[in-house]
């Protein structure tokens, strides 16, 4: 499994573009860029990326949009809202496109109950987002986040049977736990439509932490990831307050390598 970085482990020190740099100083081959305003979903920005991108022989496997600004309202009942909304969304597909990522990692909508949620409105919102990406050759990625109705898992399950077109998936350690269930439990539904994987690690009184720097079984979790066949990307994601410096990047790369490629 190749083993990548996150630029959100920078938030808000360094800059989206320096970011690549920063990445592949530290030995990371690839990674996902987390966009952070607005303004860097514009092409011009888009190919300031691909600059450094290609300067650094760097892979940008996905993209990770400032989505709380705009991804719960591709859902809103108000019509022009949710058309603005998708506009922002049709820009940050365009430009993963440019950069070649294979994945856009998804929030979408706030938690709801699943009982309130209209479902046949949903699912379409979901194919049209899906198709989208797909134009530009990249897969929806939906992300398990505790604050979103992607925490449930029974809503998961019926993204994956309901969706005409295929939806995958990206699972994140830490908010699977914020969400009160295992990485494992998630690992179960996403199955073969697993594309991405956030790494990061927890105790019991932080929930995100470096890997090797808490309690997470990650050799429990590699077993269920050989059970589905994963052996895909790996990308280290944490907050800039959970290191010190970035040596401990390289250290939390190195830990995870031993496991995952023992």
């Amino acid at each position: 499994m190749d083993i990548g970085l996150s630029s959100a482990s920078f938030y808000p020190n360094v800059n989206t573009e320096d970011s690549v740099a920063v990445m592949k100083n530290l030995g990371f081959k690839l990674g996902e860029l987390f966009l952070n305003s607005d303004s860097e979903y514009e092409e011009s920005f888009g190919r300031l990326l691909l600059e450094q991108k290609l300067k650094n022989n760097f892979i940008i496997n996905s993209v990770h949009a400032f989505s709380s600004s705009f991804e719960p309202y591709l859902f809103d009942e108000y019509k022009r809202r949710r058309e603005d909304a998708f506009l922002k969304f049709k820009k940050v597909c365009k430009l993963a496109g440019l950069l070649g990522a294979r994945c856009y990692t998804f929030h979408g909508m706030k938690y709801r109950k699943l009982k309130e949620v209209p479902r046949n409105f949903i699912f379409d919102v979901y194919n049209k987002l899906i198709y989208t990406a797909g134009e530009q050759g990249v897969k929806l990625c939906q992300e398990n986040v505790f604050w979103c109705l992607s925490s449930n898992i029974d809503f998961l399950r019926e993204l994956r049977d309901k969706c005409i077109y295929p939806i995958y998936f990206t699972l994140d350690i830490k908010q699977a736990y914020r969400a009160g269930k295992t990485p494992e439990e998630y690992i179960d539904v996403m199955g073969s439509a697993l594309e991405n994987l956030h790494l990061n690690d927890r105790d019991d009184k932080n929930s995100c932490l470096l890997p090797g720097k808490g309690n997470v079984d990650y050799k429990k979790i590699l077993c269920k990831l050989k059970e589905i066949g994963y052996n895909k990307v790996g990308i280290i994601e944490v907050y800039s307050d959970n290191y010190k410096d970035y040596s401990q990047l390289k250290m939390a790369k190195d830990y995870i390598c031993s496991i995952f490629n023992s």
